[in-house]
């Protein structure tokens, strides 16, 4: 049945009308559609039924069934005054059927506070074609409810208050036009329901304090116009939640306060416009929610203050536009921002996560990490393949940088070393230096291991020279200096292996031919020993005085005492210079 029309005209003639299923109708009813230029676009020819006809049907309780009907103004509310029944009292229709059929109506086709007691309930294929269409308060007891590809010409839609029973609903491939879509406080039962490939039309839709039950909810390719989507306070139990490829419009998208239940809740590949998703103050109670490859539009996304503990989301490729992204004092069991574009600033101070996955990701202003009102407790981070082209504000101590990327169970050396990398220029260019020395200092460490691996890989041989430069590197810059970071280490090392010298220079005196110059073969071993450090001092300080020379084996020991001393005072110069200059 064609829904893109202009205009209608309907003609009434008094010829008998046979519907396909045998019910005859006194009348036909024959109807043309229109574009705005007058031309017809589609004709067809349907049973007229009059509404007091059905009324009466009603009224004795006998099955209605209107399949190929055209029906005009039918109203519940009429009806009601008809019977001198209240304007809220249940109507109660027996079998009640409309499958192709017409609804026209100059205000609105009425079915509010109606009761629908036996199965089936079907609407299917039936088009609104003037109007709005009210369901407010009904009640369907049994049998699936159809509207699977319905026409409501006139988007002003109102389902409010209606208990569409345990046996679901379908509004698969339905057409609404623009106006206020209105199911608030719609009790969907346990049965499956389909909005899969429906037209919303522009204008608002609400969901809001909807209760949706064990079953499959989709909105699979549904498309929804301009204007507010809103599910606030709407509650969902164990299905499983489909907005897979769903196009929304520019209208905010709202699922705050939202109890999500334990089922998949699938956004893949959906299409946000410019309006702002919000799923603040939400929670759910496992399963797992995914937005891979969805498009989120240039609005501000919120998940601020969000429950998901249980649950594992995911953002895989999605591609976020110019708004700001908040997750600020939400919980998660995981959270995944793997190979997204993150092009505006995005607030990661979770409250908890196990795993915060920003691998591959690409970031062209600022994140936010660093704990101001309460802790973020985030186990593992990765970081692998991070393309950092804007700023992380994080802090080492109180994020736990190396407890999280060291927690990695997927990593080799090599990731791990990009990953310490990548942060240590990141904290020299946000100014936190002490912490850009840490994450050097575990780059050097991780950079070392990997390099070893990878030369015991190629053969045993190699393992004798990866080995001793391994264990160079590991004690001289490492232990001795923290890859010259830390002065005071590398001080201290001087006056370590200063001592040492001495130490081994007095040994030797002692079981050797062998003292220096300038110490009276009768002196006490103490002055002995202070001689020879002074001895080894300007030796080891390379000044030289010239009033004392070594003799016998201690010439070979004060050429390895001026280099170590050579080497050590650079050490110390490079490492005091890099803490001085920046």
């Amino acid at each position: 049945m064609i829904s893109d029309f202009s205009s209608y005209k309907v003609k009434i003639r008094d010829i008998e009308f046979i519907t396909p299923d045998g019910n005859a109708c006194t009348h036909t009813a024959a109807i043309s559609f229109f574009d705005k230029n007058k031309k017809e676009l589609f004709y067809i020819e349907l049973g007229y039924i009059d509404a007091n006809r059905i009324y009466d049907k009603i009224k004795i309780g006998e099955p209605v069934n209107l399949d190929n009907c055209y029906v005009e103004e039918f109203s519940l509310s009429k009806y009601r005054k008809m019977n001198n029944l209240g304007a809220e009292d249940l109507v109660v229709i027996r079998s009640f059927r409309a499958k192709n059929a017409i609804f026209d109506a100059v205000e609105v086709t009425d079915f509010s506070f109606v009761s629908f007691s036996e199965k089936p309930v079907t609407f299917q294929n039936t088009a609104f074609i003037h109007g709005g269409v009210t369901f407010a308060s009904s009640v369907f007891e049994a049998g699936k409810v159809n509207f699977n590809s319905c026409i409501f010409n006139n988007g002003n839609l109102n389902f409010s208050n209606t208990n569409f029973g345990h046996d679901g609903l379908n509004f698969k491939n339905a057409i609404i036009g623009n106006g206020f879509k209105d199911f608030q406080y719609a009790y969907f039962g346990n049965g499956d329901v389909l909005f899969a490939n429906t037209s919303f039309g522009n204008g608002d839709i609400s969901f809001i304090n909807s209760n949706f039950g064990n079953g499959e909810v989709s909105f699979k390719v549904a498309v929804f116009g301009n204007g507010k989507i809103d599910f606030h306070y709407a509650t969902f139990a164990e299905g499983d939640i489909s907005f897979e490829r769903a196009e929304f419009g520019a209208g905010r998208v709202d699922f705050r306060t939202v109890e999500f239940g334990s089922g998949k809740i699938n956004f893949n590949k959906a299409e946000f416009n410019d309006g702002d998703v919000t799923f603040d103050e939400s929670e759910m109670q496992g399963g797992k929610l995914t937005f891979k490859n969805a498009n989120l539009g240039n609005g501000d996304f919120s998940f601020q203050n969000s429950q998901y503990a249980k649950t594992d989301v995911s953002f895989e490729k999605a591609l976020f536009g110019k708004g700001i992204v908040s997750f600020y004092n939400s919980s998660f069991h995981t959270l995944s921002l793997k190979s997204c574009q993150l092009n505006n600033y995005v607030d990661l101070r979770v409250s908890e996560a196990n795993l915060l996955d920003l691998s591959d990701i690409v970031v062209r202003d600022i994140i936010d990490l660093t704990p101001h009102d309460f802790e973020v407790k985030v186990k593992v981070m990765s970081m692998t393949g991070m393309r950092l082209l804007g700023r992380v504000y994080l802090d080492w101590r109180a994020n736990g940088v190396k407890k999280m990327i060291y927690s990695q169970e997927n990593t080799d050396y090599w990731m791990k070393a990009e990953q310490f990398r990548t942060l240590k220029q990141n904290f020299n260019v946000t100014g936190r230096y002490d912490d850009e020395d840490l994450a050097y200092v575990e780059f050097k460490r991780n950079e070392s291991k990997a390099i070893l691996n990878d030369g015991l890989k190629e053969s045993k041989i190699s393992s004798i020279l990866h080995y001793p430069a391994y264990w160079f590197k590991l004690w001289v810059f490492d232990k001795m200096g923290l890859y010259a970071t830390s002065p005071m280490r590398v001080l201290v090392s001087v006056a370590v292996t200063f001592f040492a010298l001495v130490f081994i220079s007095f040994g030797l005196t002692l079981v050797t031919d062998t003292c220096i110059n300038c110490t009276a073969a009768d002196a006490s071993l103490w002055v002995r020993f202070w001689d020879l450090t002074y001895y080894s001092a300007i030796t080891y300080l390379t000044i030289g005085y010239g009033d004392c020379s070594p003799v016998g084996i201690l010439r070979i020991v004060a050429g390895v005492e001026g280099f170590i001393g050579v080497f050590m005072m650079a050490y110390f110069t490079v490492a005091f210079a890099r803490k001085v200059l920046r």
